[in-house]
């Protein structure tokens, strides 16, 4: 009786002890906040996604004043590498979720990745915070809920070069990555052209290291047009066919000039041998002037000698918008109340202002129009800023099935 006793209290003890083990372990989860960032490290946008993370640190340290603090509780990144493949990306988000319970994820570099890993965040009902990739399908007829992006869209891309290209007599042949990027980026150009008429389109692979043949067929379709020739590239990856491009002199040759939008610096060099040329891109470091940039731009010296480039503003954006939401939601990481706290939510960013639409969750925000300038201080062709376009300017269209 008494060793019956004995094991009974024993047992109450023991659960007592688990429980408060629980209890300990749960207040300890609860002061952190963890968040997955799964981009390419390694793959064919390495470059893209090293400068996304840089960007995304640097905006957390920002956002949160240097403590990694938000609403009281740690903010904690695990970084995980999709090394461009769709299917290793859907298994890394799903190891987030499910093995480190993060709170929230946000990537990944590439959009055949994004894709996959759309329905992934529905499954788990977790926030996925879409940086940088760009195809319109992920907050289009692939997007749920639970899916919310920084970056700009396809759409945003082609209205904005609309804007800088679409005018009567104008001709285009587009060329462009064989992959969703590409061909949701060529789709969107199409139906924003108003006035240019687009006569042929091009799809290489990622990684293509030779442009000859795809190139040739360009010219053929554009050299014996009548009006005003132009090659609207749309490309992501190493190498880039722009070296290509200046070295066939086809404007010379057939009055064929180039069309493109912004990329990362060591892309840009080739468009110094375009003096003039015009376009639309998402950032430049020198085009936005407010505090958020300057800050972003003095910190990226400080630390690198070099400035921040395309994608180091997008990580930047993204870390500012998680924990803007964070602060509203008083630190709630749940997804119910994520969701209604970002629909509509304004967030400062190194762009200016950026607002998540309420119907598809994609963040609207400026682009800016360009002009090439051969400045002699830069290795790159400078983008000089022709004018702001404002989101309101854009008719973005909404292309989700909500």
């Amino acid at each position: 009786m008494y060793q019956r006793r004995w094991v009974f209290k024993a047992s109450l003890i023991a659960t007592a002890l688990c429980s408060a083990w629980a209890g300990t372990a749960a207040m300890a989860q609860s002061k952190e906040i963890k968040i997955a960032h799964i981009y390419s490290k390694t793959g064919a946008l390495e470059a893209y996604g090293k400068q996304t993370a840089v960007g995304f640190m640097m905006g957390l340290d920002y956002a949160t004043g240097g403590t990694m603090m938000v609403a009281g509780k740690k903010i904690v990144v695990i970084e995980k590498d999709d090394q461009g493949k769709p299917d290793i990306g859907k298994s890394l988000l799903a190891a987030a979720y499910g093995d480190d319970k993060v709170d929230l994820a946000v990537g990944p570099t590439a959009s055949p990745v994004a894709l996959a890993m759309l329905p992934v965040a529905e499954e788990y009902k977790k926030i996925l915070l879409v940086e940088p990739a760009v195809a319109d399908s992920i907050t289009g007829d692939k997007w749920n809920k639970y899916i919310f992006r920084t970056g700009r869209n396809s759409s945003q891309d082609a209205a904005a070069n609309a804007a800088a290209l679409d005018k009567p007599g104008n001709v285009v042949a587009t060329l462009a990555n064989d992959n969703a990027f590409g061909r949701d980026g060529v789709k969107a150009t199409r139906e924003a052209l108003k006035h240019t008429k687009i006569i042929h389109e091009e799809y290489l692979p990622v990684g293509t290291t030779d442009f000859t043949a795809g190139l040739q067929r360009i010219v053929d379709k554009l050299k014996d047009q009548p009006g005003n020739k132009y090659i609207s590239v749309g490309w992501s990856g190493a190498p880039a066919p722009f070296s290509k491009i200046a070295d066939l002199d086809l404007k010379k040759r057939y009055g064929i000039e180039l069309a493109t939008g912004g990329n990362i610096l060591p892309a840009m060099v080739a468009y110094k041998q375009f003096p003039g040329m015009e376009g639309a891109l998402y950032y430049y470091f020198g085009i936005p002037k407010n505090p958020i940039n300057e800050a972003m731009v003095a910190r990226h010296y400080s630390q690198f000698k070099a400035p921040p480039d395309f994608f180091t503003a997008g990580g930047f954006s993204a870390a500012m918008a998680i924990v803007t939401a964070l602060n509203n939601s008083k630190g709630d990481t749940s997804a119910n109340t994520l969701i209604k706290t970002m629909e509509g939510m304004s967030f400062d960013t190194p762009k200016g202002k950026m607002t998540f639409r309420k119907e598809d969750h994609q963040a609207m925000q400026s682009m800016y129009h360009f002009k090439i300038k051969a400045d002699p201080a830069f290795a790159w062709g400078v983008p000089e800023l022709v004018r702001e376009i404002k989101p309101e300017e854009m008719n973005i269209p909404i292309r989700n099935k909500r």
